[in-house]
């Protein structure tokens, strides 16, 4: 089966773009760099070179393929303005969600995010829940989510949404701050630490999608993926920091004092038109206040979706390709 994968570079794509591979599918990929798309070039994928910002490089990309897997997105990246989230998470979408239509592929299964809901207030959350997206990627991706349903309600597109919690694995750079922080014993937990976190190991994640895009059941409806459990931020620095041989944080700082000084730092910088991250923020301080707990029931019962790797597994995965791979050294 021709079958195109979105952001095939990236940490996700890539994965999803090698599996399809083994499984004998003739894998296109969206890329928006060739250095970048080396590597799944010589695993034997076909690249279109662009952005799916572009509309004319997203149909031919998309043109003559069966199936869609659309994880290019912008997530929080330094040094840009909003719209730039809205140009791709949204517009860029929109593209994708178009060209579907325009050459009838029997797929197209649209990466959107748990953010959607930026924090559960009655643990574990479910795919009913309102939406209450916060900053602009969440809000972008939110807007883009709900433009695939109505595609799929009103013009027949069989696309199916997929909702992946935290995603980490060997390979992942997102979460190595944490893992490394708590190997070198400076992680502090801001609050109680009882906020909940749920993630998704890489495996289970591909896995995912590729029962969106096989499953009949799956057309016109929303999915969250995650692993089966997820944990406290003590319960989760806990389980990393046995990993590591080291002693799990104790130190628990307040959180509102915290958070002032975030709002301030970020308000600082914006006034002075800093045009870098400020060394605190008010996003990376809210981790520890909000709540990230889902229920997987749902896809389990529609798709039969079964997570294979365990929280416990995966991040002893994890944290060993961190090691070997001298990202994190235990002195």
């Amino acid at each position: 089966m021709k079958v195109l994968v979105t952001g095939g570079t990236g940490f996700t794509g890539g994965h999803l773009a090698k599996k399809l591979l083994g499984l004998n599918n003739d894998v296109r990929v969206l890329a928006r760099s060739e250095v970048r798309a080396e590597e799944i070039k010589k695993a034997g994928a076909e690249i279109i070179t662009g952005d799916i910002r572009d509309r004319d490089v997203v149909f031919k990309a998309v043109k003559g393929v069966q199936k869609v897997y659309h994880v290019a997105a912008a997530y929080r990246e330094a040094y840009v303005d909003e719209k730039f989230y809205w140009d791709t998470n949204y517009k860029g979408s929109i593209n994708v969600f178009d060209a579907c239509l325009e050459y009838n592929v029997e797929r197209l299964v649209h990466t959107s995010t748990i953010g959607v809901v930026t924090t559960v207030k009655n643990p574990p959350s479910d795919e009913t829940e309102p939406h209450s997206p916060g900053d602009a990627y969440q809000q972008s991706k939110c807007r883009a989510e709900l433009e695939a349903l109505r595609y799929a309600k009103g013009k027949n597109l069989p696309v199916s949404v997929l909702r992946p919690a935290a995603i980490y694995g060997p390979g992942d750079m997102r979460l190595l701050k944490m893992f490394k922080m708590i190997a070198a014993r400076r992680w502090f937990i801001m609050g109680n630490g009882q906020a909940c976190f749920h993630m998704v190991y890489i495996d289970n994640l591909v896995d995912g999608y590729l029962l969106c895009g096989e499953k009949d059941e799956a057309v016109g409806e929303v999915f969250i993926i995650g692993d089966n459990s997820y944990a406290s931020l003590n319960e989760l620095t806990k389980m990393i920091a046995q990993e590591f041989g080291v002693n799990p944080p104790k130190i628990h700082i307040p959180y509102l004092p915290v958070y002032a000084l975030a709002a301030l730092t970020e308000g600082t910088y914006k006034l002075l038109k800093i045009k870098k991250q400020p060394p605190i923020f008010k996003r990376r301080v809210a981790f520890f206040k909000k709540n990230r707990a889902f229920s997987i029931r749902k896809a389990k019962d529609v798709l039969g979706y079964e997570p294979k790797i365990d929280m416990k597994t995966g991040i002893n995965l994890t944290a060993q390709w961190y090691l070997d791979n001298d990202f994190i050294k235990i002195k």
